[in-house]
């Protein structure tokens, strides 16, 4: 890792922070980038370049689903099918604490 420098590690932190969706390891990230010296346009273009890269295994996959699931009826949009209380209850995946929905 030494042969990075701060300001790098910063930048790939962010781009591996919105790769896995951690909402807080963006804030922490977004900050130490400042205190790195990357300006918010460097910040936001780091940011930009990651969530189209992120987005391209995303398109992937929802069109694979599709693909798949042609001419079926469509799945329901209430979030009824991902986590319910039964399927958690079961040792399916946990709602997250505080999590709006059952979903995870």
């Amino acid at each position: 890792m030494s042969e990075l420098s701060f300001r790098d590690r910063e930048l790939v932190a962010l781009g591996a922070a919105l790769a896995s969706n951690c909402e807080p390891c963006v804030e922490y990230h977004v900050a130490e980038a400042l205190k790195a010296g990357l300006t918010t346009n460097e910040i936001n273009a780091a940011i930009t370049l990651a969530d189209k890269i992120r987005q391209v295994p995303a398109r992937k996959v929802l069109a694979t689903a599709q693909r798949l699931t042609a001419g079926s009826e469509a799945a329901p949009a209430d979030g009824a099918a991902c986590c319910a209380p039964p399927v958690a209850a079961a040792g399916g995946c946990s709602p997250q604490p505080g999590a709006k929905t059952s979903c995870c």
